[in-house]
């Protein structure tokens, strides 16, 4: 009995030992677990990471002054996609890119083709299929290899770049030079929008036999591959496009839809938003507050009237004067809203409702509930029948501002479709020229000054932080010296940044004032747009344009992060 309870002893310790180390090395892996988490954690920058995060950014504001830094603007194709976010419309069929399997497999076909010609040249159909680059060093521009050899180069020297939709090349000034159009997009982009280039390269003939590349030239230099482009074959969504030769870019279309017959009025249903307090508010507050009457009219599965004049708020004109009459489409893509949202002009719903109206006069009057309580949910509203949805805004503000339609309850049912809104492609067109003289090949300072800077109480350091002197000691740790460095600012002197340009080729927005100057694109296609008025290049659109060059940079310096300790909104707000 004795040695029986003896072995029977130790057993039980060395079960409770077990289970004590057991428990002991769980605590010490958790605890390890909860250190690295807590010392590579970093909170979310809402204008960098998501569209729950910037929603939160914005959630976090108990008032319409909405504080955030307006010296960067972010739309849709900026912003990294959300689980939460519905899938965007397909790309066209014609959006692969060229890669390198692209170009060998273009190689094999003409290899296959030359020795099909080779085997059967009697054969008439064979004539005109390629020949292969002749060794005495004759270039022949509409030789596909040359094509492949200038695709091949493009891969190596612009790895930041989608090239698309290559044209034949042509000949270009002299002899030896061929000139051919492509298209392409930047892979930061999220959007599937492409961009024209053109440019001349000089051919040679190698040893073996084969084209190379031994020049290129800038930035649009191949002008007569200019002279031959023509449209894509599909656009966005799909369409096919009869061949147009124009130096316009013919991918934009933002004309206004039309709702049709009586019939599809009639059988429609929509949610019209009356104009509220928002209006000539800030383009932050402008965006939440559209952003919500969309995502109600997504949630109730209605149709947006929407209102395409904007009111420019006096934060982004050199008057300071609030400028009405504004439209939407030079500062956003409406074309993709298009394709992504049920939406139709104000004024074409108002039109056909007044002829509805008119021509049924009392008889088949269309049903309309007028919701005047901002404290009416979409949830209370989301199994009415009436064919229109009226929200009328009219009491003071703050009560009068659409977004107080997405809060409370609310919030948790409305998902605002950031992915909805991208820039411009007019204004985009503009970025994509400045980078693009600039060879993808620069580095990039955001430099904050303005109302910030003189503002000592909330921003006590920012002057000083981005005067002269401490920018080129700050800048020399961070950006390699000679390098293009392209600086996005508010800074409204020119020569501000003079002693920068003693360490770095210094590129500033108004050098390249020509781009939309009274000859330029960007300056007719917007009086076109604006019934023949001429549209001033304002402040929104300068913004806009710094931000998106300066997100195409190889360094990126910004200035809460980088120059200065002070905070992006303000003393304790980091």
């Amino acid at each position: 009995m004795s040695s029986n309870s003896s072995r029977t002893e130790p057993i039980a310790q060395n079960i409770i030992k077990l289970i004590s180390d057991l428990c002991f090395s769980v605590f010490v892996f958790s605890v390890l677990i909860f250190t690295v988490i807590a010392i590579t954690y970093h909170p979310p920058d809402p204008w960098l990471e998501s569209t729950p995060a910037l929603t939160n950014l914005f959630t976090q504001s108990q008032n319409a002054t909405f504080r955030i830094d307006s010296s960067v603007l972010k739309t849709g194709e900026d912003l990294a996609p959300s689980p939460q976010d519905p899938p965007l419309p397909s790309p066209p069929p014609s959006a692969s890119a060229v890669t390198e399997a692209v170009i060998e497999k273009s190689e094999q076909q003409i290899a296959n083709s030359t020795a099909n010609s080779t085997a059967d040249s009697t054969d008439s159909t064979d004539a005109a299929l390629p020949s292969p680059p002749a060794c005495d060093g004759t270039i022949n521009c509409s030789n596909p290899r040359v094509r492949i050899a200038i695709q091949r180069f493009n891969l190596r020297a612009f790895k930041s770049i989608a090239f698309f939709d290559y044209q034949p090349p042509v000949n270009g000034s002299v002899a030896g030079e061929c000139d051919v159009a492509w298209r392409f997009r930047n892979k930061r982009e999220r959007s599937w929008r492409k961009y024209r280039d053109f440019r001349r390269f000089k051919i040679a003939v190698t040893d073996d036999c084969r084209y190379k590349v031994v020049h290129a030239g800038g930035w649009h230099s191949g002008a007569n591959a200019r002279r031959n482009m023509t449209r894509s074959g599909a656009a966005r969504g799909g369409k096919t496009l009869p061949p147009r030769a124009s130096a316009r870019d013919d991918e934009i279309n933002d004309t206004i839809p039309t709702l049709g017959s009586e019939t599809n009025f009639r059988n429609g249903k929509y949610l019209y938003y009356s104009r509220g307090g928002d209006y000539c508010k800030g383009m932050n507050h402008y965006l939440w507050s559209f952003l919500c009457g969309l995502g109600e009219a997504m949630f109730l599965n209605r149709t947006f009237v929407m209102d395409l004049s904007v009111c420019l708020a006096s934060t982004y004109n050199p008057s300071n004067k609030d400028e009405e009459g504004k439209d939407f489409r030079y500062y956003f893509d409406f074309e993709h809203l298009k394709e992504t949202a049920s939406i139709v002009e104000e004024g074409e719903f108002l039109r056909d409702w007044k002829n509805w109206d008119k021509t049924h006069l009392k008889k088949k009057k269309i049903p309309v509930r007028k919701v005047v309580n901002h404290k009416v949910t979409p949830m209370q509203l989301k199994k009415d029948k009436s064919t229109i949805i009226w929200r009328q805004f009219d009491a003071p503000e703050p009560e009068n501002y659409w977004y107080r339609v997405c809060e409370g309850e609310a919030a948790k049912n409305i998902q605002r479709p950031w992915h909805a809104v991208w820039k411009s492609k007019r204004l985009m067109n503009i970025v994509t020229e400045i980078s693009g003289r600039l060879d993808w090949d620069f580095d990039a300072v955001h430099v904050v000054r303005g109302e910030k800077a003189q503002n000592k109480e909330l921003w006590p350091h920012l002057d000083y932080d981005t005067s002269p002197d401490v920018l080129v000691e700050k800048l020399k740790w961070m950006v390699q010296p000679w390098r293009h460095l392209y600086i996005a600012t508010n800074e409204p002197y020119y020569n501000y940044f003079d002693k920068l340009r003693s360490n770095y080729k210094v590129h500033l927005l108004d050098d390249y004032k020509e781009l939309w100057g009274n000859t330029s694109e960007w300056y007719n296609e917007t009086t076109l747009l604006n019934n023949g008025k001429p549209v001033e290049f304002d402040g929104y659109m300068r913004v806009a344009v710094d931000t998106e060059v300066f997100y195409r940079g190889k360094t990126r310096v910004e200035t809460f992060y980088n120059l200065t300790k002070d905070c992006k909104d303000g003393v304790n707000t980091c």
